[in-house]
């Protein structure tokens, strides 16, 4: 059976030559998590010019350039560098280095944001709902003149983090969660109801325009 994260990569790959075959770059927006970065490795140089792809992050950890917890250094590592993505094409965070706070930060990276969205958005999901670093009862949740925000005190460390607001996370096209194991499972359901809230279930404030699929394992969808 073919594994989640390949199903994952396979479906990317033809997303993006799909886009390059009308004459655009397509514009993504990446996550974390263990998922995404086992995806990420399964990538291949078939098909896609990975040299004409603009990749952005949904949330990053407020942490120093090139530490394995930020998800940008998680990217390279399992395909930007391997597959030639040119680095101006490739819109990290900024990093924690002490030049700048963490909203100087977020509002920096506001301004790298495609004018026109993004042709896909890339999430995971934790357990309690979360996407991106937009967390059960945050005030993120309900930032809607900001683009790009900072968290403090995140229930996950680190502590510190910068995330998209979700006008930015719906200003796409189409919207892939990316979720594995039973751990999850009872996430997806509360995100996949009728009912509910995004304080209690963030993940329900995020919906592509034209297309919201969850791409998840057998566990992760048994709830």
């Amino acid at each position: 059976m073919t594994s989640l994260a390949e199903r994952i990569a396979r479906r990317l790959e033809q997303r993006l030559v799909d886009i390059q075959a009308t004459g655009r770059r397509p514009r993504v927006a990446l996550t974390g998590g263990t998922i995404a970065v086992a995806a990420y490795r399964e990538l291949s140089a078939a098909g896609v010019d990975w040299s004409d792809v603009d990749f952005w992050w949904g949330d990053e950890r407020f942490v120093p350039d090139g530490h394995t917890d930020r998800n940008d250094q998680q990217a390279r590592d399992a395909f930007l560098d391997r597959l030639g993505v040119p680095a101006a094409h490739v819109h990290a965070f900024g990093a924690h280095d002490c030049a700048w706070s963490a909203r100087e930060a977020a509002d920096a990276y506001a301004a790298t944001l495609p004018a026109s969205g993004f042709d896909l958005v890339l999430l995971g999901l934790g357990p309690d709902g979360h996407v991106a670093s937009l967390f059960p009862g945050f005030p993120q949740l309900h930032e809607t003149e900001r683009p790009v925000a900072e968290v403090f005190d995140s229930p996950k460390p680190p502590p510190v983090r910068l995330t998209l607001t979700f006008p930015t996370l719906n200003d796409t096209e189409a919207v892939w969660f990316l979720v594995s194991g039973a751990e999850k499972a009872a996430a997806v359901a509360r995100a996949r109801a009728d009912d509910g809230t995004v304080d209690e279930t963030p993940a329900r404030g995020v919906r592509g325009r034209g297309e919201t699929l969850w791409l998840t394992d057998d566990e992760a969808s048994a709830g």
